[in-house]
């Protein structure tokens, strides 16, 4: 337990919040430049069970979490090794909303969790309407890239066909520096 709650310090400290009382979600793409996230609904719907391994300043550590996303909500659980809750995220019309069940560290911002999952699995279009202006997300083959306006990759997600479909196993965080390497697993 102790090396998930040093993993989950040191995402707290890189991934600088945006401030609670924001009635908007959003989330920073890098220092100073922050944006709003898309809609909370995706079609087809989302169901799954992944192994999030993250690497941040050289350490390493793992989490498992429950990740479903309808037209209406998305919906993030942690769960500890032993399978026990540890937080719950949703995001809807409402807003974020976050539920901690066990005493831990600050956990990292929602909107920051939310927006890597968002960047990963929603359209290119829902992003492209929010995004700031000479932001760019771009689809390659195995690849998705969020460039700023000077042509810097910030974000780069790496894909690979999971079950028959094209799915994320992969996001490196240039500007932040973290990897977070998606494991899916059998329902």
């Amino acid at each position: 337990m102790n090396a998930l709650r040093l993993w989950l310090l040191l995402l707290a400290m890189l991934l600088t919040a945006c401030a609670g009382g924001h009635k908007t979600p959003s989330a920073w793409l890098k220092p100073g430049v922050s944006v709003r996230l898309p809609a909370p609904g995706i079609n087809p719907a989302i169901s799954e069970q992944q192994l999030l391994t993250a690497t941040v300043q050289g350490r390493r550590q793992s989490l498992l979490v429950l990740l479903n996303a309808d037209g209406q909500r998305l919906t993030l659980v942690g769960l500890s090794s032993l399978g026990i809750r540890l937080f719950t995220v949703t995001y809807d019309r409402q807003g974020i909303h976050t539920e901690q069940a066990m005493a831990l560290p600050q956990l990292p911002p929602a909107g920051q969790v939310l927006a890597d999952i968002m960047l990963s699995y929603w359209p290119v279009e829902a992003w492209r309407a929010v995004l700031p202006q000479g932001w760019s997300l771009v689809d390659h083959n195995d690849r998705r890239r969020l460039s700023d306006p000077d042509g810097n990759i910030v974000t780069e997600i790496a894909y690979g066909n999971v079950a028959g479909r094209r799915q994320p196993i992969g996001l490196d965080n240039q500007v932040f520096h973290y990897q977070i390497v998606i494991q899916h697993l059998d329902g």
